[in-house]
């Protein structure tokens, strides 16, 4: 009796069918090779996103820097003051263009004919007149002196001295000639060539020069829309969700506007700029390309999201918060207020904040509604025409300047700098203020 229940199998495997083991271990073999497609897909998307990010910045990282030549400049009286006067006003109006063409043959006395000259004008920033112009209404006394100076050298130059012009190839094959290759190597044995961190490029708006050109004016111009974005979708997208999640009644009438609120999250962004044009532009007869149309209709393209966000917020509030405060006597909209609002209001802050970076990074509305124009200059309120990053970037992709190339990388290194914080900051307040029930 003994050795029978010793040598009998176990209930468990005695009830197995035949073949159950092969079953197991192909399940097990299939588990494993899910995992590994996983892992796999996470690898590639890393991967395929680190080469999109080094793509970028391998590019754009040289925009941060601008070269510079040492020059002689005489602040020669005969172009600045040819009457003695010392007017300021003669000073601002003086042919600061001629004073640096002048002070270029100077420095180059072996340049001659109508050609070569040309050539050495264009050796330098076109903009270079203005900022003499700048340095010497600081200081008057200059007038009648001469300074070395640094000059920002123009957009070939600079594009040499970051090494994308290819001297080996033939001077009809380059934008730079080889007498500029001359003088180039002149200025670099003397010491006269020097890059240095590109501030221009935070601190100044567009230009048709690329040496020039910054994303200041840029910067502000999104700034002021989302502003106003967030002004018109915060307040009207809580209040709604508040409205809909806690006193509308649920008849078809709600269904078939959580139905279309739906839709409208998903409806394509150039869609509300057709609309933005339609109502803001031809109807309302809004100024055209101003930071107040654009972010009006950023405001309507985010305010689905924020709805939406808020509304799951509010359903993660317990229904025992509510009827703890109705049970002591508050009113319903005292129970919103105090206490499922307060409570909600992290989640709804942390979809507004992904709402809002969605917006930062839209283009198609915008281009709609006018902001693609060229602006030169920086936008002091938001009546006055503007610009976006998203679609500086845009037009700096569409120049045939190399120059412009290596900027517009840059532009996409600040723009995505500013998409991160944003989705950083949303990431902290979820972590800080989540609750769990």
């Amino acid at each position: 009796m003994t050795d029978t229940i010793m040598n009998s199998k176990p209930a468990t495997e005695v009830r197995r069918p035949v073949g159950a083991a092969e079953r197991l271990k192909k399940r097990y073999a299939a588990e494993r090779r899910f995992r590994l497609y996983g892992l796999c897909s996470i690898f590639a998307a890393g991967l395929m996103l680190v080469f999109l990010v080094g793509s970028i910045a391998g590019t754009g990282w040289s925009a941060f820097l601008q070269t510079y030549v040492q020059l002689e400049i005489h602040f020669d009286p005969e172009y600045l003051d040819p009457a003695g006067t010392g007017d300021p006003a003669q000073l601002k109006s003086a042919d600061y263009g001629g004073l640096m063409k002048k002070n270029l043959r100077n420095n180059f006395p072996e340049v001659s004919g109508r050609s070569d000259k040309r050539k050495l004008y264009s050796f330098i920033s076109p903009n270079a007149g203005f900022d003499l112009r700048t340095k010497l209404i600081d200081d008057p006394s200059l007038v009648g002196t001469t300074r070395t100076l640094w000059i920002k050298a123009s957009d070939d130059i600079d594009m040499l001295t970051k090494g994308y012009v290819d001297r080996t190839v033939p001077e009809s094959d380059r934008r730079v000639t080889d007498k500029e290759l001359v003088w180039y190597d002149k200025l670099d044995n003397a010491g006269g060539i020097e890059i240095r961190f590109n501030t221009d490029f935070f601190l100044k708006a567009d230009s048709r020069e690329p040496e020039e050109a910054g994303i200041l004016g840029a910067v502000t111009g999104s700034v002021l829309t989302l502003l106003i974005t967030l002004l018109l979708s915060f307040p009207v997208g809580v209040m709604a969700a508040i409205y809909l999640e806690e006193f509308a009644p649920k008849n078809r009438w709600t269904d078939l506007i959580e139905v279309n609120i739906n839709n409208l999250a998903a409806v394509p962004s150039i869609v509300f700029g057709l609309l933005g044009l339609a109502m803001f532009l031809n109807f309302f007869g809004f100024p055209r390309s101003a930071p107040l149309v654009g972010g009006m209709v950023l405001a309507l393209m985010t305010l689905p999201t924020i709805i939406i966000a808020a509304r799951s917020a509010l359903k993660a509030v317990p229904p025992s918060i509510r009827e703890a405060a109705l049970g002591l006597g508050a009113s319903p909209l005292q129970v919103v207020t105090h206490h499922v609002l307060p409570l909600a209001m992290p989640g709804i802050l942390t979809g507004t904040i992904i709402g809002m970076a969605q917006a930062l990074g839209e283009t198609a509305p915008l281009l709609m509604i006018g902001m693609i124009a060229f602006i030169v200059d920086v936008p002091g309120g938001f009546t006055d025409p503007a610009t976006v990053l998203p679609v500086q970037i845009y037009l700096w992709a569409d120049s045939p300047e190399r120059a412009f190339v290596e900027r517009t990388s840059a532009a996409i290194m600040v723009l995505l700098t500013f998409l991160i914080f944003m989705n950083f900051v949303a990431v902290l307040l979820r972590k800080k203020f989540e609750r769990r029930w």
